[in-house]
Order: C-alpha cells, then structure tokens, then sequence
C-alpha cells in the first residue's frame, strides 16, 4: 500500500523587509498574509485591490517563494506591468523570472514551447481579427454552401459565433438559439464553417486570439505530462478581476492549480459586467464550492468616495439575490449627498448637465475630473449637441466615435444622397452594401447615375419607362427615376437590390417624407437595412438600437439639411478630441460608457438616463439575470464618484417612428435608492 507522504521544507526564520501590518489595513494585510490553500478576495470598488495583489507577490516572495514559481494572470498588460513594477519597488531588486501576463500572453509562451505536440510548429502566426475574417471568407468561398439561397452570415459574424462558443464552452446551436435566432435553420453549415476553418488554420500554421486559450486548455487536458509540468511548476496563482473570467479561463486555472491548490483569485462579484463578451458571473460566485474549504477574504473600506456615495452604492447593489453579501465602508470625511435630478426631456437633462459643468468649474473644479456616464453610447446625443452649442469642450472614450460608426454612416449616406444627389461617396457608399457591387462596380453606377440625373438630359430613358413603378411615376422622384434608368448597369446578383433601392429612394422622395430625417431614417431600416444588419454585424440589436435612437435623436430639427449639419459638426468634435496630445492641459469633461470607465474614477460623475427601458435595458429586463447585470453596471457607475454624484432622467422621450412621445419611468434602480440618501433638485426655467 503506497501512501503520500508531505515532505516539509525546512527554512530557517523569515526576515520581511516589509512591514505590511503597517502598511495595510487590517482586511488588506489578512489576504495578502493567507496560508497557502485555494482564496477567495472578493475586493470592493475602491479598496486597493491591485496595491492587495501586489503586496501578495511580495509576501511570497519574501517567504522564499521563486519568483518562476509564482504565477500572476491579469486581464491586461498594462496591468501585469504595473503590478510587476510595484513589486520591483517593493523589493528593490528586478523580478524577470516571474510569470506575469494576460491569459492570451501566458498561453502563446507555453504553446511556443509545446506547438508540436498539437500538430503546430513553434512559429505560428498569430492571426487579427482582419487576417482571421479573411480565412473564415476563404473557408465559406470554398464550401458547397450556397449563401444566396438564404441569408448566410458574412465571415465577421461567423467568426464572433466561434468566437462566443468556444470561450463559453457551448456547442453553434446553443450560440445561435440564445444570440442569433435569425440563423438557427443554419446551424448545420455553421458548425461545418467552423470544422473547415479549425483544419485551415492548422493547415497554415496559424492561430487566432481564441485559440492561445482554446490550444492551451487543450494541451494540458489531453496531454498529462506537459499538464503535470506546469502543474509542479506553479505553486502559487494569482488571478486578478477574477470576475471577468469566462468558462476556457476558469478550467486552464482549475487544472493548473490541481495539485498544489495554491489559488488566489481576486475580483469583485458586484462588478461582473461582461456577460455579453463571455464573461462567466458564476465562475467568482461558485468558487468556494470548487475549492472546498477555500477561505474568503472581504476588503470593503473605500478609500475613493464619500460616506454618503457608498451609502448610495452599498443600497444600490443591495437587491441583487446572486452576491456575496459585503458593505462598502468610508475611510473619508462626509461630503455632499448624491443629488437626484427629474428633467422634463432629453434636452433639458443635457442643459442641466451643461449648466451645472460650469457652475462646478467656476467653483474651481477641474473638468477633467468630470464624466457623464452611460448605458449606452445614443444616451448622450443630445448632450453632445449642447455641450457643442455651449462651447463646453468635450472628451469621447466609448470605443469607435458613435457618428463613424459603419452603420449609422451606412443609413445617412440615403438621407446625404436625397438632399445632394451630386454626393459621390453616399452613392457609392450604398452602391457597396449591394450584393455583387464592389469598388469598380460601383464607380460604373456611380457613372450611369451621374448621366441619368443631370436637370439638362432626360431624367429616364425610353426602353426603362415601361419598368417605372407606379410610386416611382406617380411622383417627383428625380433620384429614384434616374437610378430606374441605371438599371441595364446593375450586376445580375443586385437585380432584385436594386429594385428595392429605388423603391426606397422614391419613399424617401415623397413630399410627406423628405423634409424629416426622423421619417426617412425608419424607412431606410425597414426596407432591407435591417436584414443587412443582421447578416453582416454580430452586436446586430444594439446597431438597431442605435438607429432607432438616431431617428429619435433627429426629431429635434427642422429638415434633413439641419440635421446632417450637426452631425458633421458633432463628428468633428469628437474626431479634434482624439487627435490632441495626450500632455495637452486642456480642459475636457469625459463622456463616457460605463463600460468603458470601468475601473477609472472622477470627481464628478452624472449618470443620465435612468429610465427603464433605457438602463436597465429593455432587453436585460426579460430576464433576472439580465437585470441583475444592469444593477451590477449602475453600481460600478456609482462608484466612480469620488466627490459628488448627480443622478438624472427624463420624463418624456420622444417615440420611434409615428409613436409620438412617451411618458418614462424612473429606472427601478432608482426605486431602489432610500429617498433619504438623496437630495432631489426640482428644476425650474428662469423667465
């Protein structure tokens, strides 16, 4: 009979350097002093979670720990160096044989050393996201898959599927019956692509960002030895924003810790807000019960915001049933309560926000330390435009700016080419979307059109007359009558397109319709765009969203002209904004997503838009664990604040389409806020 036998290794008394009672609070010292054995940190917004990881690499360090022993996996470089570099200082000595890195960076060195083993040399390529689209196109190029017999998705949606499916461990059917309905009858043929794709890659030694997650999982699953390695290897793993781990993430770190259990995840449960992108919220909920006997470390005091914030955020959060019960505690003084503002519409939300920016700046408050944050990138339309009128300069970081978006420049380039049927790049730019149109073809319509729509030759030739619809006939459609004259130019594969095209343009023609961008917008989405959409974009809803708050958006002016006058200006204005030094001291208010301020954090922070149906979302409220998100997403925008905290929604929000006005609800989150925790500001209009 064998047994294990644990050997001890003898060292003799440990002298720390650091003296980390006095340097840590009492929560911050217990974690980074644990025993070994698999932890949980569950560290609080604003808390120390990274100056907590940090003096951990140290702790163990200084416990005789090797440095390529120790194992720390961040979500970004940037944050890996940080962390490395804090330690350095820590020590006073270099730390080059530490493993640190993001997941993909730490599996692309350990798949280097091991390509071979699954069917890879050791000089693969790493494939982008333009070189992975390419090879998905070849893959459908050379299937049987007849893609004009039903909508297929085109190689960018295909390769966000695959993408979703493998980081969430779930099979095609499953990706498209909860995030594409509109492709399930597909599922067959997309899983197809998928096998096709996998054997081109392997053919052509290369790899995409999936895959240094997907190869890595794979090579320890299936080979014990490489697997068992790595495993005596890594005594210690540290994970940060443990939160945000998807399921591939969770089982790489699962099977390396096996044998030694010396685990230490570090997150905050409330603040999981990337479900959409993968993120898997039962990996840091679930923990303890994969780690029997874990121990649980809370680090609640706030070293960021006011007592009277956290009292909003702690209340904030409280209703969510999926979390692990904590309570944000103030390590600085009391300062003002969190104000809540009921505007009467969009517009007077953003002159609020406006006025009040510049109250707060001559009171000596730099606008850098302001944001605006929120759910959505269409929420601050109409703030853009007043901070513009007023000259209150302004800052964008919600990813690609919202007017360069492809599919809003897709649906103005109809509105552009309506009032100026001389504009060359809106007509080519629709031309493009047709199937079988590419960049000479386009230039041969563009050419066809110019002929048929000058005012001194005949709007229609003869031989076309007879295939004029009735609506095109029946009115002044200058446009729409010269682009049925172009028809013999069209390639066979847009026949059918371009019938709709023209029948579109007519619509948009009509003297009922031309003057208002907020009627022609809807109707450009209804009359093919929306398919378009969803054959060509992955985030398919959230881009109607988008174009639906546009039409919205564009209500507020007289005529189209008006309309797309502004918008070129509002573009402008985002486009200065990023191209000036980054060491530019110029003041701007940042006007940001919450997703994209995650992390960050502000002197003054406006949430604006707390509606329902606006935040939370109305899709996330057809579920609870969608709506539990949208809470976690109104805390993390919560706790942003380090100062002040103005919370605001409308009251009336004009309809999409011919809906008219709506009267909105207060978000539930609001509800939610005990109204003493909050003074209310009841705006009134100097006369």
């Amino acid at each position: 009979m064998s047994r294990d036998y644990v050997l001890q290794p003898f060292q003799s008394a440990v002298h720390l350097q650091i003296d980390y009672a006095r340097e840590l609070n009492e929560q911050q010292c217990a974690a980074v002093t644990a025993p070994p054995g698999p932890a949980l940190v569950i560290a609080g917004a604003g808390s120390g979670k990274t100056r907590t990881l940090t003096y951990r690499v140290a702790y163990l360090l200084e416990q005789g720990i090797p440095a390529d022993r120790i194992l720390l996996l961040t979500f970004t470089n940037k944050a890996a160096g940080e962390m490395m570099r804090r330690v350095t200082d820590l020590l006073g000595h270099e730390l080059a044989t530490l493993w640190g890195g993001t997941f993909h960076s730490i599996g692309n060195r350990i798949l280097r050393q091991h390509a071979a083993l699954l069917g890879y040399q050791r000089d693969f390529t790493i494939m982008d996201r333009d070189d992975a689209k390419h090879l998905i196109s070849t893959c459908v190029a050379e299937s049987d898959i007849d893609v004009k017999a039903a909508r297929f998705p085109k190689a960018e949606v295909l390769g966000d599927i695959f993408s979703l499916a493998v980081n969430t461990h779930k099979a095609i059917p499953d990706i498209l019956g909860t995030e594409y309905g509109y492709f399930d009858t597909l599922a067959p043929q997309i899983e197809a692509m998928q096998k096709s794709y996998v054997a081109r890659k392997l053919a052509t030694n290369a790899m995409d960002f999936d895959d240094l997650l997907v190869l890595w999982l794979k090579l320890l699953q299936n080979h014990a030895d490489v697997c068992e390695h790595y495993q005596r290897r890594f005594q210690f793993l540290l994970v940060d924003e443990y939160q945000d781990t998807n399921k591939l993430q969770s089982d790489i770190i699962d099977l390396l810790a096996a044998r030694h259990q010396n685990v230490m995840v570090v997150g905050d449960d409330a603040q999981s807000i990337y479900a959409w992108r993968g993120a898997n919220f039962q990996n840091i909920l679930k923990f303890p019960q994969r780690y029997p006997g874990a121990r649980t470390y809370k680090i609640e005091t706030n070293y960021r915001s006011t007592p009277e914030i956290l009292t909003v955020a702690n209340a904030a959060i409280a209703a969510n049933v999926h979390q692990f019960a904590k309570q944000l505690a103030p390590a600085r003084k009391s300062g003002a309560k969190p104000v809540l503002v009921t505007c009467n519409d969009a517009a007077e939300q953003a002159a609020f926000i406006a006025q009040r920016v510049l109250e707060l700046r001559e009171e000596g408050l730099d606008m850098n330390n302001m944001a605006v944050l929120y759910r959505s990138h269409f929420h601050a339309l109409e703030l853009q435009l007043e901070l513009t009128r007023r000259n209150i300069p302004f800052s964008i970081t919600s990813g690609i700016r919202f007017f360069e978006q492809a599919h809003i420049k897709d649906v103005t380039a109809y509105l552009k080419l309506v009032t100026n049927p001389r504009d060359e790049l809106a007509f080519k730019r629709i031309a493009l979307l047709l199937p079988g149109v590419g960049g000479k073809g386009a230039d041969k319509l563009w050419k066809a059109f110019q002929s048929r729509s000058r005012p001194d030759e005949p709007q229609i030739a003869p031989a076309a007359e007879k295939l004029t619809p009735p609506h095109v006939a029946s009115c002044d459609c200058k446009i729409a009558t010269a682009l049925q004259a172009c028809a013999k130019s069209v390639p066979k594969k847009a026949t059918l397109a371009w019938a709709q095209l023209t029948a579109t343009l007519a619509q948009l023609e009509a003297p009922d319709v031309r003057p208002s961008a907020a009627k022609m917008i809807p109707l450009v989405i209804e009359a093919g765009y929306d398919d378009y959409l969803k054959e060509n974009f992955a985030n398919y809803r959230s881009r109607l969203d988008d174009l639906k708050q546009l039409a919205i958006f564009a209500q507020q002016f007289g005529t189209v002209d008006e309309f797309l006058t502004q918008m070129a200006l509002l573009t402008n204005v985002e486009a200065e904004a990023e191209q000036q030094p980054a060491n530019r001291d110029d003041e701007k208010i940042r006007l940001s997503t919450i997703h994209q301020a995650k992390g960050l954090e502000f002197d003054v922070v406006f949430i604006l838009m707390l509606c329902d149906g606006l935040f939370p979302s109305a899709r996330s409220m057809e579920s609870a664990e969608g709506e539990e998100e949208e809470r976690r997403l109104f805390y993390v925008a919560v706790t942003r604040a380090r100062n002040e905290l103005y919370l605001s929604y409308p009251l009336i929000r004009a309809g999409y389409g011919n809906t008219g006005a709506t009267l909105q609800q207060p978000s539930r989150f609001l509800e939610e806020i005990p109204k003493a925790l909050v003074d209310e500001w009841n705006l009134r209009t100097y006369r």
